[in-house]
């Protein structure tokens, strides 16, 4: 079922103007995407939330852009030359190649999915006196599934850490894993590979310098933490703030967009004293989901994973998990990252990237707790869960995006009832004066009810039909997306009607 609506979402996401296949005329390229007219708009809204929360509404963090490009020895310090990397396996019959992880976490999903049908069965047997935290607590099919997938998923994070790979080849064979195109269970042992895409920087191959592109965006913002505390005269704690491209050589690229080889992340590093970065840890934890949740998507569909296997610079971190039509996976990650960075770049620069403290007058290196969200992913979550089928009264059915309608890329739709008897004309002052405050469209094109649907079908929230009555007194139909409630509204007060659900101002209040 999952499958069908993923499958529903891909499609969709095409037809209207969302998300292209790059160099689609070429036959396409693996895993890399491009953001169609519509996918621009709506990916610069979420940008645009993600910058105001974190950098317009705190007063001490700030926002930096820094260059893809980095000196080499960034990485050498960063451990990503070292240890960026992934456990791969291949089936020797298909010939594929597969993470490890992934389908062992793949494999925890399918346990899960018979959780979600427990539930739903109790759901429907005891229903409004349902308690689903208490069955999840105490019904023993649900447990014994629970202690399964937590015994597995421990099991790995421990053969990982200790970078044990035959007992996560072991694991998989234990679990009767099979290759997901052809069901063999004939595998390699599994292997480590590094992630990161190399290049080069010079005019003559035999004078270039070989380069990176960047795995992760946090490295520019770490070297560049004391140009920005020192001109922009921060104390701690303090944070900087970042959205940009990352590269990784994916060798399993999936799932649409949820995993890419050019993606887009959105950072924040926080800079706090020694013996803080707990306390911070857990604000920003808590800070994050409700930035998530306040889109209204479901508190439902998100929950939080504490990781045990914790990354070599980490002394606590989890994700956000969001609910997608394949599970849930991870949406976000917060990390208290220690002074693992700063220490670093320090020991290979030979430079000092130390904080002076004026009140108890001694210098320290900070620890950093961080926020990283995929944009990408963080696209996908709001598009897969707002693309609703809807039965009608008449019996019909429409398709609507029912996006937040601060993200929607056009916010609102002014249609002539017909195209001519002076309508065009007066629908036209109305998207002249719209345009300064809003992504408008003027639509004239096929009949009004067709139109309405391709406005539902791209999440646009608001429509204004301009009839005849319009040229006499001087009001126009405004039909709603959600409700498709339409009511008779004078042109001077669209405008704060409007305002009321996609100013994104009101997202903030929540906040």
């Amino acid at each position: 079922m999952s499958e069908d609506i993923f499958k529903k979402v891909i499609s969709h996401a095409k037809e209207y103007g969302f998300i292209f296949q790059s160099s689609e005329i070429y036959d396409g390229l693996s895993a890399v995407y491009d953001y169609g007219q519509n996918g621009a708009e709506l990916k610069n809204n979420i940008k645009q939330y993600w910058w105001k929360a974190m950098v317009q509404m705190n007063e001490n963090i700030v926002g930096i852009d820094s260059a893809i490009f980095m000196h080499p020895t960034t990485w050498k310090a960063s451990g990503h030359v070292d240890a960026f990397n992934d456990p791969l396996i291949d089936n020797k019959d298909s010939k594929k190649r597969y993470r490890a992880d992934v389908l062992i976490e793949d494999y925890c999903a399918k346990i899960e999915s018979k959780i979600d049908k427990e539930v739903e069965k109790a759901a429907k047997r005891f229903g409004e006196a349902f308690d689903k935290k208490e069955f999840l607590a105490t019904n023993g099919r649900v447990v014994e599934y629970q202690q399964k997938i937590d015994a597995i998923l421990h099991r790995m994070g421990q053969s990982l850490e200790k970078e044990d790979l035959e007992d996560v080849k072991a694991l998989i064979e234990e679990l009767e894993i099979a290759d997901p195109v052809t069901g063999s269970k004939n595998w390699t042992d599994v292997r480590q590979f590094n992630l990161m895409f190399g290049t080069k920087l010079g005019a003559t191959a035999d004078q270039a310098m070989d380069l990176y592109l960047r795995p992760e965006t946090a490295q520019g913002i770490f070297l560049n933490y004391l140009n920005v505390q020192k001109t922009g005269r921060m104390k701690l704690p303090f944070g900087i703030a970042q959205i940009g491209k990352a590269f990784r050589n994916e060798i399993v690229a999936r799932q649409f967009i949820f995993r890419q080889r050019e993606f887009e992340q959105m950072e924040m590093q926080f800079f706090v004293k020694p013996g803080t970065e707990l306390d911070w840890y857990a604000k920003w934890k808590e800070t994050r989901l409700r930035w998530h949740q306040t889109l209204g998507l479901g508190n439902d569909n998100y929950r939080f994973h504490d990781h045990e296997k914790l990354a070599h610079y980490a002394n606590a971190a989890a994700d956000i998990e969001f609910k997608f039509p394949f599970g849930f996976k991870e949406l976000e990650g917060i990390h208290s990252r220690t002074d693992f960075d700063l220490k670093a770049h320090e020991k290979f620069s030979g430079k000092k990237l130390q904080y002076f403290d004026n009140e108890t007058n001694e210098s320290y290196t900070p620890y950093v707790v961080e926020t990283s969200v995929g944009l990408d992913r963080m696209f996908l979550s709001v598009f897969s869960n707002s693309l609703k089928e809807e039965k009608l009264e008449d019996g019909s059915e429409r398709i609507v995006l029912a996006l937040p309608p601060a993200l929607a890329p056009i916010k609102v739709a002014i249609l002539p009832l017909v195209k001519k008897d002076g309508l065009p004309e007066f629908a036209e002052k109305i998207v002249k004066k719209l345009r300064l405050d809003y992504n408008v469209i003027y639509e004239e094109k096929d009949s009004i009810g067709k139109r309405y649907r391709r406005m539902d079908a791209i999440g646009t929230p608001f429509c204004v039909t301009v009839d005849h009555d319009s040229l006499d007194d001087n009001s126009v139909t405004l039909r709603h997306r959600d409700t498709m409630e339409q009511k008779r509204v004078n042109i001077d007060e669209l405008a704060a009607i409007i305002d009321l659900e996609v100013n994104m101002k009101y997202l903030f209040e929540k906040l």
